[in-house]
């Protein structure tokens, strides 16, 4: 039978592959955004007459400048939103790893 303290510790592991999921399914969303923003950058370097945005439902015209200053902060957001998950990514990877070899450590001792 297991000990209380390595099924806690099972439960714990399965608590951080649920975070890392939620974590990466974020991270692919910002990516998507990511990569929307861009393209949407390349567009206006083919300086269109005329660029419009969305505010809501509405769609109203706006400035070339305006619109890809507000393209830019939006695409340095993304990239720092994944550069901080990635962070997290990492750090709930190693907590993983290191639970993991606890939980094998005390299924092998309790083995013996």
């Amino acid at each position: 039978m297991m000990e209380k303290e390595t099924r806690d510790k099972i439960e714990q592991l399965q608590n951080i592959e649920n975070n890392l999921q939620h974590l990466l399914m974020q991270k692919q969303s910002m990516q998507g955004q990511l990569i929307e923003t861009e393209q949407a950058l390349k567009e206006l370097d083919k300086k269109p007459k005329q660029v419009f945005r969305m505010i809501g439902s509405v769609v109203i015209e706006s400035s070339l400048s305006d619109l890809r200053e507000d393209l830019n902060s939006k695409k340095e957001m993304a990239e720092l939103k994944i550069k901080n998950i990635d962070k997290q990514e990492k750090k709930i990877k190693e907590q993983a790893k290191e639970l993991q070899e606890e939980v094998l450590k005390a299924m092998e001792k309790n083995g013996k």
